[in-house]
C-alpha cells in the first residue's frame, strides 16, 4: 500500500454457520469467541443475521445472539444485520431492542431488511402460525420502519383507540435509542434510507451486483435527518485470510460450495469440513460458477487481502467495511471453535 491509501475501518457480519462436525450449542460458542475476538482487536461493531429453517445456519434469532454477544464483549457495537421485519410485529422488534439499548447503551445497532430469511413455509410459520403479522407486512415495510423508529423513541407514540390516544413506548423511560440501519439487495430500501434520512447498506456479500448503483441511488437520493446530516453506508465482504494464499483459498472452499449449492437449487447441508469440500467433483459449469464468485470475495494473505480491502472501500468511496469470515475448519478442529475464522479478524487487524 501507497501512503495515500489508508485501511476502512472494520466490522463483522457473523451469520453463526453450522459445520459438519458441529451441533448448534458448538456454533453458538464459536461466535461467541469471534466476537470476543473482535472486540479484542478492535473492530467497530459486529452483526449477526436472521435466517430460519436452514441446517447450515444457527443465527435465527438476533435480539436473542445480541444479548449474549454483547455480555461476552466490552466495547464493541452488537448489532442486527439484520432483523427480517416482515416477520415480527413492529412493536415486538422495538421493544427487544429497546431492551437491549437500555442494558448496553451506545452499543447497539438495529439493521432492519425486508426478505423472509427462510423458505415459504417457514415464512408462514413466522407470520401466520401464531397470529402472526398482516398479510402484506412486506408491502407495508417502509410503514413499519416508521412505526419501529417511533416506538423506541423516548416520547413513544400516540395510538387512536376507543375516541381517545393511548401512548405506546418500547421502554417506559428510555434515555437512548439504538442507531438504525436499512438494509437491502435491490434499490427499495436505499429509497427507503434516503428518503428517512437513516443509514444504509447493500449486502455487496450476498448479491455481488449492483453495489454502485445502489449506494449511488442512496447518496443522490438522501434527505437529511435529525439524526443523520449526510448519507452513511459501508461494504460488505465476504473474507478468507490466511498466513498464505493456498490456506486461504483452502478455508473458503467450504463456504464457497455452501453458497454454489444455494443458487444452484441445492441443498443447504451444515457446512463441510475442508477435507470434506476438497473431495467434492463439481460439473464444469459448476465450477465456473464458483471460481466467479472467488474472484468477487477477498481470499489470500494479510497484505494482498487489506491491499483489496483497500481498493473495494476506495471504489465505493466508504470509510468502512464489514467483513464476513468465511474460512472453514479442518478436521479435529475443536467444535466450539472457528480458528480460520479468529485468524482472519486478528491478521486483517494486524
Amino acid at each position: 500500500m501507497t501512503t495515500t491509501d489508508v485501511m476502512p475501518a472494520l466490522s463483522v457480519l457473523d451469520l453463526v454457520p453450522v459445520r459438519s462436525d458441529q451441533t448448534s450449542p458448538d456454533a453458538v460458542a464459536a461466535a461467541r469467541t469471534l466476537a470476543r475476538t473482535a472486540d479484542e482487536a478492535g473492530y467497530r461493531r459486529f452483526w449477526v443475521a436472521e435466517h430460519h429453517n436452514m441446517p447450515a445456519v444457527a443465527a435465527t434469532n438476533p435480539p436473542v445472539l445480541i444479548s449474549m454477544l454483547a455480555a461476552a464483549t466490552t466495547r464493541i457495537r452488537v448489532g442486527s444485520g439484520g432483523v427480517m421485519l416482515p416477520n415480527h410485529a413492529p412493536l415486538v422488534v422495538a421493544e427487544q431492542f429497546a431492551l437491549l439499548e437500555a442494558a448496553y447503551p451506545g452499543r447497539i445497532d438495529l439493521g432492519l431488511g425486508r426478505a423472509p430469511g427462510s423458505d415459504p413455509v417457514t415464512s408462514w410459520a413466522l407470520r401466520h402460525g401464531g397470529g402472526g403479522v398482516e398479510e402484506d407486512a412486506a408491502q407495508r415495510f417502509a410503514d413499519h420502519v416508521d412505526n419501529v423508529l417511533a416506538m423506541m423513541a423516548p416520547e413513544g407514540v400516540g395510538i387512536r383507540a376507543g375516541g381517545s390516544t393511548h401512548a405506546l413506548r418500547a421502554t417506559p423511560r428510555a434515555t437512548s435509542v439504538p442507531d438504525v440501519w436499512l438494509l437491502g439487495s435491490s434499490d427499495f430500501s436505499a429509497r427507503l434510507a434516503a428518503r428517512n434520512g437513516m443509514p444504509y447498506v447493500f449486502a455487496h456479500h450476498f448479491a455481488g451486483q449492483g453495489t454502485a448503483e445502489a449506494l449511488e441511488l442512496y447518496r443522490s437520493q438522501f434527505r437529511p435527518s435529525p439524526e443523520l446530516a449526510e448519507p452513511r453506508t459501508f461494504l460488505t465482504v465476504n473474507v478468507a485470510v490466511a498466513p498464505d494464499a493456498d490456506e486461504a483459498r483452502r478455508t473458503a472452499l467450504p463456504q464457497l460450495l455452501a453458497m454454489l449449492s444455494l443458487r444452484t437449487g441445492g441443498p443447504l447441508e451444515p457446512q463441510l469440513l475442508v477435507e470434506e469440500a476438497e473431495k467434492v467433483e463439481l460439473p464444469a459449469p459448476h465450477r465456473e460458477m464458483l471460481e466467479a464468485m472467488a474472484e468477487r470475495w477477498v481470499i489470500g494473505d494479510p497484505v494482498s487481502a487489506r491491499r483489496r480491502l483497500v481498493e473495494l472501500a476506495t471504489r465505493y468511496e466508504v470509510d468502512e467495511v464489514m467483513v464476513h469470515p468465511v474460512g472453514g475448519a479442518f478436521t479435529g478442529t475443536e467444535a466450539d471453535r472457528s480458528p480460520a475464522r479468529e485468524e482472519t479478524l486478528r491478521l486483517l487487524a494486524a
